[in-house]
């Protein structure tokens, strides 16, 4: 299909850089730009949360201004789209974030331990996002994200909270309803469960998905990147199809989970802007508020780390090393790689961390349609081996797989079936493509079957291929693709601590059936 002209030819596009092309169109938009748009943010020249954790180090917590020709009467506007992050430490950190459809006046939360007992005001900011116009195509779009950083809570507590505005206060008789509650991380490592997938968009599938989430009762959820697909194409180009309404339908959709279960977003293809900032991430940075783990969380949203119990979760940007889609190839000169690497010797050293989770969009082993990024094996998969790491959790490829125990080398260090275990210490890392989260799903080569718990097909080679520094297709025929599903499908993956340290993962499809299940224990 065709897709119409948004500012940029094609054939131009494909030639240039993210940054490239954010210029090109500002230098065309700047007199239609009548509010701040979420590239100041990216700029510094919005106020964030207090404690920096949010983009920006250390804003401050006053709330950002609201043009009164702007600003409907509060009572008339419904906060929607309330959606949870850890800080730094989830043990006392939480970031509270949602949605308004118009500019209020002097945003707030109130926090407690009862949910009839809610706290005083604590302030929050507005991100205002601008959308421009395209002439014939879409209309401007002016939206409104609120957040708040909460600090020095109680560790292993639960909180209810409920946020407002002038004019609409959830501690009101007629608002209690849109009261909610999260939980933070114990102060000692003790069992929990999180969830994870990629690819998730919005449609009856993707909501079944998170209804899914729910039952599992995740400590937390990750989100291995393609979060709303509101950029229709992912190709990073300003001529992509775009419509950044589809975010209020994507935070309505995932309300029902997000506003308890801390919902922690990496980006993918489709997560790459370019109407908004050079690295097309100013949307991101308007939309979410994540940890900051000293990573620049001004120019690169989804990477961060967090450490909950005895498991340290690192999060990273693929479009930063992706030779598939390089339209923000390199745009962290090679920082993002070595932060990883600074980031993953600390955690190996912590006594504390028994395991270490990395998650991110790109492929580094799969053999569906878009199969494996070269730039993610090169850049990434020595530090995976050098420092052990125990699970890597991928989207991109709507399907479910599974590898085996792969080496740094890409060679099966261990057979891992269905109902296996390994050792990373001995074997390598298992790699899970989990992109079944709810968009349009994709197969398998041609002739290659589905294997997975109950259905077990074992194939002694793949024919697939990886993508190369000049985009071209290697082809590689592979023996590490051990569990293959590609129905919707969730990752739920219990944590052991103590002399019993463990990961149990499981996959289950969107229907709760088990389609495979694993375990990962170091030293055994």
């Amino acid at each position: 299909m065709d897709l119409p002209d948004f500012g940029i030819p094609a054939q131009l596009a494909r030639r240039m850089s993210m940054a490239e092309q954010h210029e090109y169109l500002r230098t065309r938009l700047t007199r239609r730009r009548a509010l701040v748009t979420a590239g100041a943010v990216a700029g510094g020249l919005l106020t964030g949360c207090s404690d920096g954790s949010s983009p920006g180090g250390s804003p401050s917590r006053t709330p950002g201004p609201a043009s009164p020709a702007t600003t409907a009467p509060g009572s008339a506007v419904a906060p929607f789209g309330r959606h949870l992050a850890f800080g730094a430490d989830p043990r006392t950190q939480m970031r509270i974030s949602w949605q308004v459809p118009a500019a209020v006046r002097a945003p707030y939360v109130r926090i407690g331990t009862r949910p009839d007992e809610l706290g005083e005001k604590t302030a929050a900011e507005i991100r205002a996002l601008h959308t421009p116009g395209t002439d014939g195509i879409r209309a401007a779009l002016d939206q409104y994200y609120v957040h708040v950083a909460l600090d020095r809570l109680l560790p292993g507590t639960t909180y209810y909270y409920g946020v407002g505005h002038d004019g609409f206060d959830p501690a009101a008789a007629e608002h209690r309803g849109t009261i909610a509650s999260f939980r933070t991380a114990p102060a000692n490592p003790s069992s929990f469960v999180f969830t994870a997938f990629g690819d998730q968009g919005v449609s009856k599938a993707a909501a079944a998905s998170d209804d899914l989430v729910l039952k599992q009762k995740p400590a937390f959820h990750l989100h291995a990147g393609d979060i709303c697909y509101a950029d229709v194409n992912g190709r990073g180009a300003e001529s992509d199809g775009y419509d950044p309404a589809y975010w209020d339908l994507f935070l309505k959709q995932n309300e029902q989970v997000a506003r308890t279960v801390p919902w922690m977003v990496t980006t993918g293809n489709h997560d790459m802007e370019a109407w908004y900032s050079p690295d097309g991430y100013g949307g991101q940075l308007a939309r979410w508020s994540l940890p900051d783990s000293g990573f620049d969380a001004r120019t690169a949203p989804g990477v961060y780390s967090f450490v909950y119990g005895n498991a340290a979760f690192v999060a990273l940007d693929a479009n930063d090393v992706s030779y598939e889609i390089p339209a923000n190839l390199g745009y962290t000169g090679g920082k993002q790689t070595a932060w990883l690497g600074e980031r993953l010797a600390a955690l190996r050293a912590d006594p504390a961390v028994d395991f270490v989770v990395v998650f991110f969009h790109h492929c580094a082993y799969s053999t569906s349609s878009h199969a494996s990024d070269g730039g993610v094996r090169e850049e990434w998969l020595p530090l995976f081996d050098e420092h052990q790491v125990d699970l890597v959790i991928n989207g991109h490829n709507h399907v479910y797989e599974r590898t085996d125990a792969v080496k740094g080398d890409g060679t099966v260090g261990r057979r891992v079936p269905v109902g296996g275990s390994t050792d990373p210490t001995r074997d390598g890392t298992v790699y899970v493509t989990a992109g079944g989260g709810g968009k349009d799903l994709y197969g398998f080569p041609t002739g290659v079957r589905e294997s997975y718990e109950g259905h077990v097909r074992d194939e002694d080679a793949v024919d697939t291929f990886s993508w190369t520094r000049s985009r071209a297709a290697k082809t590689e025929a592979v023996e590490w693709s051990r569990v293959r599903y590609r129905g919707f499908s969730l990752l739920s993956v219990r944590v052991e601590s103590g002399t019993a340290a463990r990961l149990t993962v499981s996959a289950l499809a969107q229907d709760g059936d088990r389609i495979d299940h694993f375990e990962v224990r170091r030293g055994a």
